[in-house]
């Protein structure tokens, strides 16, 4: 293997590994475990590349910070090994942590942070027609396209439209095309009807006004434009629409309230476990018990509020370390932001935004098992990693 063959091929799958992601439910429907090939691959790819070199990971923060988590979450886990879900969940988070390690090793070196980036907003494009498609084509209640929740749909597609912002326009054309990447982005995500969504969308627009990387002006033209949209589907296909409305309005009232019920169970077993938490997966176990039975057509969901999730199965410690990362992942960016050129310090601005969409959103859903929160990060570290390297070299040639 040459070292252009092998540097293109680990661009090429960190870019559909992230790219794939909001595409999960297209690749299950294909085979069970498609969605993990990309992954895998670029696991081994990159293993027998850094072998090869001779090479280990430049060591950031975030490191740290992965590696006390990962000893958290194994020692829940040996502690509720019994629980019917513990394995079977830390199976879910290990790959996410290996995943970030390596996103950010390669987008350090050979993969361009920009690059990863489009691949997040070309994969959310691809999810946002799928949207559409399934609302007005296939008559669905609510847009899920390829997920099968429209809120966790509306996850992958409000995180991914502030990174749109990223790419400044050369031309009048490139203009008109990004235009219209946001309007699908944003077309799709309003039509999963996702109310934390919308305020993750709001909060990510308002960051990037107040960072002064996008005119108040543009922003509400595009939401002129969505709404001139929105008009337009309803009278191509109104009583759809309209019907979708009243089923969302419908669930509402039940969301919260079945919402308050699974964060007031959630905040009782950290009161009872705060050390190590119920274990991974314990949320669903224990929900029943700590929940006194308050849904008896639902004993085993997600908490819909990550941070309590995490809280209620890692404990104290797991969810200070968790929440650890968003810190690093924050002061990194601005760092970042602040040392680079008017291009970097766009791409960062955006990469903030979109990393306070997942924040915001994450409040609403359990979203530590989607890729977003983690590519985001990783992004983040490996600019920094790039930040200092540059600093490094510049003050050796001083």
């Amino acid at each position: 293997m040459t070292v252009p063959f092998r540097l293109g091929l680990l661009r090429v799958l960190a870019c559909a590994t992230v790219a794939l992601a909001p595409l999960e439910g297209y690749l299950l429907e294909v085979h069970g475990h498609l969605a993990k090939v990309a992954p895998a691959l670029l696991a081994v790819t990159w293993a027998v590349a850094r072998v090869r070199q001779r090479r280990f990971v430049t060591p950031h923060p975030l490191h740290g910070v992965l590696a006390a988590f990962a000893v958290v979450l194994l020692a829940s886990t040996a502690v509720h090994a019994g629980g019917h879900y513990a394995v079977d969940y830390l199976q879910r988070w290990l790959p996410f942590l290996v995943l970030t390690v390596i996103l950010v090793d390669v987008a350090a070196r050979e993969v361009p942070v920009r690059a990863l980036l489009g691949a997040a907003v070309a994969g959310a494009v691809v999810a946002a027609v799928g949207a559409l498609f399934s609302l007005f084509a296939r008559g669905e209640a609510r847009a899920s396209g390829p997920l099968e929740d429209p809120n966790d749909l509306a996850y992958f597609l409000v995180a991914a439209l502030p990174l749109v912002v990223a790419f400044r326009p050369g031309r009048k054309r490139h203009a008109v095309a990004m235009a219209l990447v946001a309007l699908v982005l944003a077309a799709g995500a309003a039509a999963t009807f996702s109310r934390g969504g919308a305020l993750a969308l709001t909060a990510a627009a308002v960051w990037l006004v107040v960072r002064r990387v996008v005119p108040v002006k543009l922003v509400l033209g595009g939401v002129v434009a969505l709404v001139v949209v929105a008009g337009g589907a309803l009278v191509v296909a109104g009583p759809a629409l309209d019907r979708a409305l009243q089923e969302k309005t419908f669930i509402a009232g039940t969301n919260v309230d079945t919402r308050g019920l699974r964060w007031q169970a959630a905040a009782r077993m950290v009161s009872a476990h705060p050390a190590l938490g119920v274990g991974p997966g314990g949320f669903r176990d224990h929900y029943a018990a700590f929940s006194r039975n308050a849904e008896v057509d639902e004993q085993t969901p997600v908490a819909h509020n990550m941070y309590l999730e995490v809280a209620a199965e890692l404990g104290v410690a797991g969810f200070g370390l968790f929440a650890g990362l968003l810190a690093v992942a924050a002061v990194s960016s601005e760092r970042v932001l602040r040392s680079g050129g008017r291009g970097a310090r766009r791409e960062m601005a955006a990469v903030q935004a979109s990393l306070i969409a997942v924040v915001v959103a994450s409040t609403f859903l359990s979203q530590q098992y989607y890729l977003p929160l983690w590519s985001l990060v990783a992004v983040v570290a490996a600019a920094d990693l790039r930040v200092r390297r540059a600093d490094a070299c510049a003050a050796r040639d001083r």
